[in-house]
């Protein structure tokens, strides 16, 4: 068995979306996050060329849903029973073994015990059922937010979240390097240090740097007076640019703006980033929050997807969550021609 997880940019058979559901979770935001999760499905449907996996949860929530995507081509409510939203870490990473699509489901407890939510250890059956994808249960605990993929079995990750004794205690990089390998076809695990600060993720990547082409990864650069995570950002370039992928070419690295300081209501940093985009068939969709510097971020992904259409996108409300757009779909690709 040789599987392939393909870089997010590869064609998609659709594109699996998380709607929030819960008033007791969301509280005074569902309705806005309600709103900004509309926004990215009709994004995806329409120049983001996708075919979007709406999971809502509830005959409420269902209902919100359909009244705001009324009429809207390409966008299809799928029933499922979920804690939240966060498909991205809950939901099964698809990969290819030769001409099959094949799922694959991890342990998941709650972001190290954080957030243990009912329905949430199910999510990844629940889309490999509707998917028709055959599902492998793995035995260890992995978020998909935790990695990003090059297309060619090289990984990015940090080591505050995979070696972080929450998830699997005792693991050591060559552990996971093992487990990445037998369970997603990794050849090669690059290991940055820490991500944002005050992420309950415990650091994922998909906040910090992303693949955007095979051998090309993008990573925030400070913006503004007050970024809290400006060292951080700086030496996430600086490792990068001294790492090579698994077919042993050096990597090229991009910065984009980030958001600069955004309140989390309470004085302190929220892990907005701009870096948790997603990539759909005909468009990269950015999230932003009401920060300056949004405008360069879009501009700085049109130079590096000259091929998509950039849309930013408002997701303050998704971000009172903990996440943004990245973070609440997930990809299932297809196999493409030899």
């Amino acid at each position: 068995m040789s599987l392939t997880v393909p870089g997010e940019w590869a064609p998609h058979a659709a594109m699996w979306l998380g709607f929030p559901s819960h008033g007791d979770l969301w509280e005074d935001n569902l309705q806005p996050a309600q709103r900004e999760v509309a926004d990215l499905a009709r994004a995806l449907a329409g120049p983001g060329g996708e075919r979007v996996r709406l999971l809502v949860a509830g005959d409420e929530a269902a209902a919100s849903a359909a009244a705001l995507l009324h009429g809207v081509a390409g966008v299809e409510i799928v029933h499922g029973d979920f804690g939240d939203i966060w498909l991205r870490d809950t939901g099964p990473l698809f990969v290819i073994d030769g001409e099959a699509v094949r799922a694959q489901g991890f342990r998941f407890n709650g972001w190290g015990g954080k957030y243990v939510l009912e329905g949430d250890d199910k999510v990844a059956e629940q889309i490999a059922a509707a998917s028709g994808a055959p599902l492998t249960l793995n035995p260890f605990v992995l978020e998909g937010g935790a990695l990003d993929h090059d297309g060619f079995g090289t990984v990015l990750t940090t080591r505050q979240c995979l070696l972080n004794p929450n998830r699997n205690p005792g693991w050591d990089e060559a552990q996971v390097q093992s487990a990445l390998g037998g369970a997603l076809g990794v050849k090669k695990t690059l290991w940055l240090g820490d991500g944002l600060l005050n992420d309950h993720t415990d650091g994922h990547v998909d906040n910090l740097a992303r693949f955007v082409a095979p051998g090309v990864v993008a990573c925030p650069v400070s913006f503004g007076r007050g970024d809290a995570n400006a060292h951080v950002y700086d030496e996430t370039a600086r490792v990068l640019a001294g790492m090579t992928d698994a077919r042993g070419a050096a990597l090229q690295v991009m910065r984009i703006p980030s958001p600069g300081f955004i309140d989390d209501g309470e004085g302190r940093p929220s892990p907005a980033s701009h870096m948790n985009f997603v990539i759909a068939n005909g468009a990269v969709i950015c999230p932003t929050y009401e920060d300056v510097a949004c405008a360069w971020a879009i501009e700085a992904l049109e130079s590096l997807f000259p091929e998509r259409q950039v849309i930013g996108l408002p997701s303050k409300a998704i971000l009172s969550g903990g996440g943004s757009f990245h973070c609440i779909t997930q990809q299932e690709p297809v196999v493409e021609p030899r």
